[in-house]
């Protein structure tokens, strides 16, 4: 497996976890900053049933971005419009997103990572 890509976000918790596991692990990675260089569309079309999460899945529902949005607004929106907001705003991204082969990792479970990632 080439070396997966990470978007990550420097202020975000859950990133530094995410990030501190790979690197116990021995796993190396090509980082990428989520806020400076947000998923685009096409790589959302991709890797979102890569992932198989539901596009609603990959929204941050904690952070600042989808609470200037509003909740209603996100409940009343459609997949389109939702990647679209994916693709403009790197905060909206439930984070970290890893791109390992042929899958998609959205958020940090060690478990999953470890099945990914296993030796």
């Amino acid at each position: 497996m080439s070396k997966p890509l990470v978007l990550s976000y420097s202020g975000c918790g859950t990133c530094k976890k995410a990030l501190k596991w790979l690197d116990e692990h021995g796993v190396e990675y090509t980082l990428r900053p989520i806020v400076e260089e947000a998923p685009t569309r096409v790589e959302l079309a991709k890797w979102i049933p890569m992932s198989g999460k539901p596009v609603r899945k990959w929204l941050n529902t904690s952070g600042q971005s989808y609470r200037a949005l509003g909740k209603a607004k996100v409940d009343a929106a459609d997949e389109t419009s939702l990647v679209k907001w994916l693709a403009a705003d790197g905060k909206l991204v439930k984070r970290p997103v890893v791109i390992a082969g042929a899958r998609v990792l959205v958020g940090f479970n060690p478990d999953e990572y470890a099945e990914v990632f296993k030796r």
